[in-house]
């Protein structure tokens, strides 16, 4: 449960500070050397690309990185494109911008782009994603449901994301849009699936080991359903509000961890100096 493809990902909630200490952006960008790596904006999500690199590249660039180049891809035909299949092999990261996750998958599933993407990941390239970007790291992703509202039965819509991640749904502006209606709903369909609600301006940084760490202001939060003991999930009266028994929450803050492998939170131990000052 949890394995991934091969690489560090991280995964972040949506409205990531880009004004005051841009803590997520600057983990972002210190993961790579800043003088000769390059990042790559994928903006495929979005339908004002242009606008959404440039934003990105002005805060790259505060943030000390030389080389930011974007990936422009709006119609399906851009993703059999050789010069956009090698600024992915080139890349150190590539960074996928908010907007629809279903324009990503739509775009690039099953293209040559989608294979240029694996094939970087497991050569180690380092994945990243914000909001619309974040659901596509997993192999399902929401793609509608109610914000705000008791679960209810068959009220979700999910499709293949791109599966940099398995074994998991993504949910994006967790806490501020209150979508823990939805992911439940999610796990209840799918109790085999980890759930993981992420807020705005916080993310998880995924290593190869399936660690997750919680970097940013907010919290992220772990759904596990696979000890779930009854349910009414079904196609029948799909209105229902949903019923289930012995779900596990876990809520994380930064700093905190979570094994994706074992279902288990932790935190780091402190250091002796650490505790020297306490």
């Amino acid at each position: 449960m949890g394995e991934k493809i091969n690489g560090k990902l991280i995964i972040i909630g949506g409205a990531e500070d880009k004004e005051g200490d841009k803590e997520i952006l600057k983990r972002v960008c210190n993961s790579i050397n800043k003088s000769s790596d390059i990042i790559l904006v994928a903006t495929i999500a979005t339908e004002y690309p242009k606008e959404a690199f440039e934003k990105y590249k002005k805060v790259f660039n505060q943030l000390g990185v030389d080389n930011i180049r974007g990936l422009d891809i709006t119609e399906r035909e851009h993703s059999f494109d050789e010069n956009n299949i090698n600024l992915i092999d080139e890349s150190a990261l590539i960074f996928f911008t908010g907007g629809d996750q279903l324009r990503i998958t739509s775009l690039v599933g099953g293209t040559p782009i989608y294979d240029a993407l694996k094939r970087s990941s497991e050569k180690g390239c380092i994945i990243v994603g914000t909001s619309a970007g974040a659901s596509v790291m997993s192999d399902t992703m929401i793609v509608q449901g109610d914000d705000e509202e008791s679960p209810r039965k068959c009220t979700l819509k999910m499709s293949p994301g791109l599966g940099f991640v398995k074994n998991v749904i993504i949910d994006q502006h967790f806490a501020q849009r209150g979508r823990i209606g939805r992911l439940l709903t999610g796990i209840a369909q799918n109790p085999e699936v980890l759930g993981v609600g992420i807020d705005e301006d916080t993310s998880i940084v995924v290593s190869d080991e399936g660690i997750a760490e919680v970097v940013g202001s907010g919290a992220v939060y772990f759904v596990d359903g696979s000890n779930i003991t009854h349910t009414n999930v079904s196609e029948q009266y799909s209105e229902e509000v949903l019923s289930m028994f012995n779900v596990k929450l876990h809520v994380l803050k930064e700093g905190n961890k979570f094994n994706l492998l074992t279902k288990v939170p932790f935190e780091e131990e402190k250091s002796s100096y650490e505790n020297s000052k306490n």
